[in-house]
């Protein structure tokens, strides 16, 4: 079997072309564990009961607290592996990859074990009701059986995105998509020997659906041949290296903190919504599902850039990365502004996939999209902006610019005007928060230091 090369296309080729066909798979990937969680809610939600339902969303409270506490450090593997292939340095890849390996594994037994011994106590801080509870401790207990795996696929998805491979995590996420809505019946009902599990069918599915797709990746990469497997004798690179694994936790954890400063604002912005009534909260609520897919290709575009400009920033172009920042952002303005413009034209069609024709809820959920579609485009081009500079090593800015932009101006901005403007103070604080983050990132971009932070330099880390 032919050898999966080195070589990649990041710091070479046409860069629309390049971008695009890299950018894709992200895509089509994200949109896929929506479908998978869209999915597994409607077997839980219409066959197994509202308190069924229940335990689900409290489980999976915590585990997107988890999944997204762990990618930045993912995101911080992706950028160190870029950066060491764009400089052709193989070695420190394969460091970087054996360093991560050990610490992603020690770490997910760690919050494994303790979410075993504690599912209880998390479900009874979240407050879950009593008679949802037994239900959520039995799915959460499961669930984090499953957690190693998930960890695990996070870390090869973002490896091999350093590495310039979007194609092949796509592969096995529609194998682990694929397997786990296929099972939730199997399990959850029964058939022949297969007892009917209920909502720890569920989880059951996830962990089996999870373990297989992470196995049959692996397995994959090994019968490739792919450059930076790990093999007899070279188990040395499995030693943690101090210097990457310091870059890794301090990098990752200021990427991962732009996750929870994001859910934390959009629990705020709920709890705004919530004094106007259950109608605008319904309302509201459809819209959120529907945003959730149009951020889509925002994310997507940023993860795919960040990967390209590590690469070229590890190989010394830094003319492709100004490059890559343009056709980033004029993706956006596609991609983005393409679904925007369609909900424009198609409002009331897209929100009645959420929200039945006769309810009330249908014209505020309208004139809320009305009002902060159009936003997303602003903030899109914060997110290709945030991946190029995070791709140097330049993580903070990023962290306080958004931080900036939701909670010292987006918010305050709903609050203070609520009692004037009524509910339409919260719909325009998002563009308000979304050109304020823009400007900021392209005042950054355009004249701050990013172009001299570093990921692996401690002596020259001034620049964040």
């Amino acid at each position: 079997m032919k050898p999966v090369s080195s070589h990649s296309a990041l710091t070479e080729g046409p860069i629309v072309k390049t971008l695009f066909f890299f950018t894709l798979p992200i895509l089509f990937g994200n949109i896929l564990q929506s479908l998978n969680g869209s999915v597994n809610a409607v077997w839980v939600g219409h066959y197994l009961g509202e308190s069924a339902l229940t335990a689900t969303a409290n489980s999976n409270a915590i585990l997107f607290f988890l999944i997204t506490s762990v990618l930045g450090l993912g995101m911080a593997a992706t950028i160190l592996v870029g950066q060491s292939l764009g400089a052709k340095n193989r070695d420190q890849a394969k460091r970087v990859v054996g360093t991560s390996v050990t610490f992603f594994a020690c770490l997910s037994l760690v919050v494994a074990g303790c979410g075993l011994l504690f599912s209880r106590h998390l479900m009874e801080w979240m407050h879950t009701p009593h008679d949802a509870l037994p239900l959520a401790v039995a799915y959460m207990r499961i669930i984090f059986l499953a957690l190693p795996f998930q960890f695990g696929t996070i870390f090869l998805t973002m490896i091999l995105r350093g590495a310039g491979d979007t194609k092949t995590p796509l592969k096995f996420q529609m194998l682990s998509v694929g397997l786990d809505i296929a099972l939730n019946p199997l399990f959850i009902f029964g058939w022949g020997p297969v007892p009917a599990l209920g909502i720890a069918g569920s989880a059951v599915a996830t962990l089996v659906a999870q373990s297989i797709s992470l196995t049959a990746l692996i397995s994959y990469l090994y019968y490739k041949s792919h450059f930076l497997c790990l093999h007899v004798g070279e188990g040395h690179y499995l030693k943690p290296d101090r210097t990457i694994l310091k870059a890794m936790v301090l990098k990752g954890i200021p990427m991962g903190l732009q996750m929870v400063v994001i859910s934390l604002s959009m629990i705020m912005m709920i709890s705004l919504v919530n004094h106007f009534g259950s109608q605008t909260s319904a309302a509201y609520g459809a819209c959120l599902q529907l945003w959730n897919y149009v951020q889509m290709p925002a994310l997507a575009v940023g993860m795919a850039v960040s990967s390209m400009a590590a690469q070229n920033i590890g190989a010394r172009r830094l003319d492709r990365v100004q490059r890559i920042a343009i056709v980033g952002i004029m993706f956006n303005f596609l991609m983005t502004g393409g679904l925007v413009t369609l909900i424009y034209l198609c409002n009331q069609t897209a929100l009645s996939f959420f929200l039945p024709s006769h309810v009330n809820a249908l014209p505020i959920a309208q004139h809320i999209n009305a009002v902060v579609a159009w936003s997303f485009v602003a903030l899109g081009v914060t997110f290709v902006l945030s991946s190029v500079m995070r791709a140097s090593g330049a993580v903070v800015a990023p962290l306080v610019i958004l931080f900036l932009a939701l909670w010292c101006i987006r918010l305050p901005f709903a609050s203070v005007l609520m009692e004037s403007w009524g509910a339409d103070a919260l719909w325009w604080s998002f563009g308000v928060g979304s050109i304020s983050a823009m400007l900021m990132s392209m005042g950054y971009y355009r004249f701050g230091p990013w172009r001299n932070a570093h990921m692996l330099s401690t002596s020259q880390a001034g620049a964040t």
